[in-house]
């Protein structure tokens, strides 16, 4: 070969060489610069030191690490990186960031809700909500990566603490207390100095406030407010509970000087304004512990042979006028707060059990519905005002009861047509596609301690439905009146109780779940209530009844107040609303002022206005039903912490991923199997199937099964029963 011609060769492999490692160098850095960007934009707000990064990398080449430091540079000239003050460096690409409301689920994990529709709640770690606790609101960075279903992120500021007022239990130690919190979902201590303390002593159930939120790893610091008693004791427990959801002790003083100075009488002049029913024949019929009677109804045979019936309800705006520091104090209560022991009412006693209340033999001032109805329960005539009343008899449940089965006793014929016409207006609500859920509540009987002594079940009888009916109808009528009205599309505000179509996708789960005890439910929109009716009487006596009720009830939407002129799906109503308990719930009186005004010639109140309104009372009426749920789990723990230790009959109420729920069937008391006391096996959690599985012995506890269960522990402070399998 000639020489030339192989140094020429030689020379075009060394360039041919040279090429490619430079085309390698070239995608080597394209790489690692789209690495690095996708590295640290993905690492959620977290700065690396350069050492970390070449670790991260596998960076050994030194051209390839001093690539590395060119293209930070050029990254942080192009805004794209940050370098902090220490040195390290971090994507500069803002997270995304929403303000929602904190719901600490569990010591590991919290999720933000934002309550906009359709968008996820975001998981975030308890590491990452920087001091926020449960009910905050806080301004959340969103990662750009997940790992779950939901979005992730952490708290980057807390824009408004939720509460800063608790109540919880004091241990002591020599220089300083700390108080344990009883709501579940606080995880953490406060920290009390001795000076702070007011007297509180160890096991003291206190209501305690926060003087200085924690730092990063720090408890907060508190004091306390007042000392409610001992733990355990049922005045201290109940006050308890009161303070965790933030109902009020007392009435404001100048509240109560406001009710004082009502004036009682009912003058001539009122009652020219009114449809004078004090000849006409009224009663009462409440339960046999009522204090307040809200309703009467009225009852007279017509001369066409026709009956007239009139809904009679308290009157409370006429002594409540707006304005009032007695509407403003009713305004922000919005609802009674009826607690295993005691009711936390709306308005003061001179209203609620005097004034307002229709107590026999006593002229008294009421808002009334009247319908002139035949013997088949066909409405023919309507009317809507103002009444006064003289009620003749207060009948108790149990004596209206036996009235009606025995055909005896007073009023007897009254009630007898009444009760007919109830079983009439109840057929035909069904067959319109009202659901019928019949769930069991339970009472207790305390002795004057507040001790229970036993848990008894409510029986709703004729009686009740009786009353249940009327007001039914009452409030209908009066939602169907006022939306009717107007004419075409603009129609009169007004305060209405919807009930949407339940959630296609937990109807289907329920349905699924139904079909493993062998019964089959519709899902279709025009038929699922019929579907559910029918279900509901095939289940009854039967040991999954509680069971498929309580799912069945939770796939149902919840009702609310609003404005807006919806239907009720559970009534099977085009409109309804509440007219009938203006005692005991604000809404009530919004409807009666609305009402009034609209029967004046008023123009449309503010639409916006009412809906604020509407929102504050639904809030108000969950937090009642979550004090009185958590008095009932109270006196449930309280009662079986007295039970003999025996094993008690149970079934499957619930299932989690960290326990069993199960309802003693003796008692109604529902308490849990942990999963982490269930040795037999290992025990994984198969959330669509409502049950759990043992991982080697394949052993399935699912909802809705008979279980055997002996009590464990009951924890007072915590309302929860500790179970185990038997």
């Amino acid at each position: 070969m000639n020489f030339s011609v192989f140094l020429r060769g030689k020379e075009m492999s060394k360039k041919k060489f040279k090429e490619k490692k430079a085309k390698r160098d070239k995608k080597e850095r394209s790489g690692l610069y789209s690495s690095l960007i996708q590295f640290l934009e993905e690492s959620n707000g977290k700065a690396y030191s350069v050492e970390q990064l070449i670790r991260k990398f596998g960076l050994k080449k030194k051209s390839l690490i001093e690539d590395l430091f060119k293209l930070l540079d050029v990254l942080i000239d192009d805004g794209v990186v940050q370098q902090l003050d220490n040195g390290h460096f971090k994507s500069a690409k803002r997270a995304s960031t929403v303000t929602g409301v904190v719901d600490h689920v569990n010591p590991r994990f919290a999720y933000v809700t934002t309550g906009e529709e359709g968008k996820k709640d975001i998981y975030i770690r308890s590491n990452d909500l920087a001091t926020a606790i449960h009910g905050d609101t806080v301004e959340v960075e969103v990662f750009n990566k997940r790992t779950g279903e939901n979005p992730e992120g952490r708290v980057s500021t807390i824009v408004k603490r939720g509460r800063n007022r608790f109540v919880g239990r004091i241990e002591l130690s020599r220089n300083f207390g700390f108080v344990v919190p009883d709501f579940k979902k606080i995880y953490q201590d406060f920290f009390i100095y001795p000076e702070n303390l007011n007297g509180a002593t160890t096991n003291d159930k206190v209501l305690f406030e926060v003087v200085k939120w924690a730092d990063r790893d720090k408890s907060p610091e508190a004091k306390v407010v007042e000392i409610l008693g001992k733990t355990g004791e049922n005045e201290a427990e109940i006050h308890s509970i009161m303070a965790e959801f933030e109902l009020p002790f007392r009435f404001p003083e100048n509240v109560l000087q406001e009710s004082e100075k009502i004036s009682e009488g009912i003058t001539p002049e009122e009652v020219k304004k009114r449809w004078d029913f004090r000849e006409v024949l009224t009663f009462t019929i409440d339960p046999e512990d009522a204090k307040d009677f809200d309703d009467a109804i009225s009852f007279r045979t017509l001369e066409n042979g026709n009956y007239e019936i009139g809904v009679h309800i308290a009157d409370v705006t006429h002594y409540v006028q707006l304005g009032t520091a007695l509407d403003e104090d009713a305004f922000d209560r919005a609802t009674s707060v009826y607690l295993v022991d005691r009711t936390v009412p709306m308005l003061p006693e001179r209203l609620s059990n005097a004034l307002c209340s229709l107590r026999p033999h006593e002229d008294k001032l009421t808002f009334a519905a009247v319908f002139e109805m035949d013997t088949k329960g066909k409405i023919h005539k309507e009317w809507f005002g103002r009444t006064v009343i003289h009620s003749n008899h207060r009948f108790t449940y149990e004596q209206a009861q036996e009235v009606i089965e025995t055909g005896a006793g007073t009023f007897a014929e009254e009630l007898k047509i009444l009760n007919q016409l109830h079983h009439i207006l109840r057929k035909e609500r069904f067959k319109k596609g009202a659901v019928n859920f019949e769930t069991t509540e339970v009472k207790f009987k305390l002795d004057e301690r507040g001790k229970p002594l036993a848990v008894v079940p409510k029986i709703r009888k004729d009686a009740h439905k009786l009353i249940e009916e009327f007001m039914l109808l009452a409030n209908r009528a009066v939602a169907t009146y006022v939306f009717k009205m107007k004419k075409g599309e603009e129609k009169n505000t007004f305060v209405y109780r919807t009930h949407d179509l339940p959630d296609q996708e937990r109807v289907e789960d329920f349905a699924r779940f139904a079909k493993q005890f062998g019964h089959q439910l519709s899902i279709e929109s025009t038929s699922i209530s019929k579907s559910l009716n029918k279900l509901m009487d095939t289940i009854e006596g039967k040991p999954e009844q509680n069971v498929l009720q309580s799912l069945a009830v939770r796939a149902m939407a919840k009702a609310k107040y609003t404005t807006d002129a919806k239907g009720h799906f559970g009534l099977a109503f085009d409109h309804y609303t509440h007219f009938t308990s203006p005692i005991r719930r604000y809404p009530d009186m919004m409807v009666h002022r609305l009402l009034q005004h609209y029967l004046d010639k008023g123009k449309s109140v503010n639409k916006k206005q009412y809906e604020d309104k509407c929102v504050h009372s639904s809030e108000r009426e969950k937090r009642a039903a979550d004090a009185e749920r958590a008095s009932i789990k109270y006196k449930q723990v309280e009662f079986m912490s007295l039970a003999e230790n025996k094993v008690y009959d149970g079934i499957i109420s619930g299932v989690t991923d960290f326990g069993v729920f199960v309802e003693i069937v003796e008692t109604k008391c529902e308490g849990m199997v942990r999963m982490a006391d269930m040795k037999d096996d290992y025990y994984e959690f198969d959330e669509k199937n409502y049950r759990v599985i043992g991982r080697r012995r394949k052993k399935i506890y699912r909802l809705g099964d008979k279980v055997q269960v002996r009590i464990k522990r009951t924890d007072v402070d915590r309302r929860m029963i500790d179970l185990s399998f038997e």
